[in-house]
């Protein structure tokens, strides 16, 4: 397997494995209509570009036989305070207990390291079976949040974190 730097150009393969694995990861939380709100909000071409390009976020892409088979992002220290931010992660689900997901989270926490951020943190969903996964990577429950996405919807989250270093 791969991981290596996405770049804008792309950005179809990062919406085509989304929209394959958010109705699998989310359709006993989510409703119908707040998966597409949602989907459209976060994983537009325009949605994407403006995290590659204003928002720095970085992809990172994992590959296998030079098929995409799983993606996530990143943002370095955006609050000030030596935290990375993992933005997304996501795998097809057919590749799903392969090794990717631990790959990939693996990529976000070595870069992370290299400049000098203390922790990982992210967002889950409350009731996203992934919550086990990252629980077995070394990451905790920080807090818990309900943040308003408009629309009448909200995300029902907790805040995980991992310390990089002793």
């Amino acid at each position: 397997m791969l991981i290596r730097p996405a770049t804008t150009a792309d950005i179809p393969t990062i919406r085509s494995i989304a929209h394959a694995a958010w109705p699998v990861a989310y359709a006993n939380i989510l409703s119908p209509a707040q998966l597409d709100y949602m989907l459209e909000l976060m994983y537009s071409e325009a949605a994407l570009l403006d995290q590659f390009t204003i928002h720095g976020h970085r992809f990172q892409l994992a590959e296998r036989n030079g098929t995409a088979i799983g993606f996530a992002s990143h943002e370095s220290d955006p609050s000030g305070t030596s935290r990375t931010r993992l933005h997304k992660l996501y795998v097809l689900p057919e590749r799903q207990g392969t090794g990717t997901g631990k790959a990939l989270l693996h990529a976000v926490e070595q870069r992370a390291a290299e400049v000098g951020d203390a922790f990982v943190e992210f967002n889950v969903n409350k009731y996203n079976p992934a919550l086990a996964f990252y629980q077995r990577q070394g990451y905790t429950i920080l807090r818990s949040e309900v943040n308003d996405i408009g629309r009448g919807f909200v995300m029902d989250d907790h805040v995980m974190e991992k310390a990089l270093r002793p």
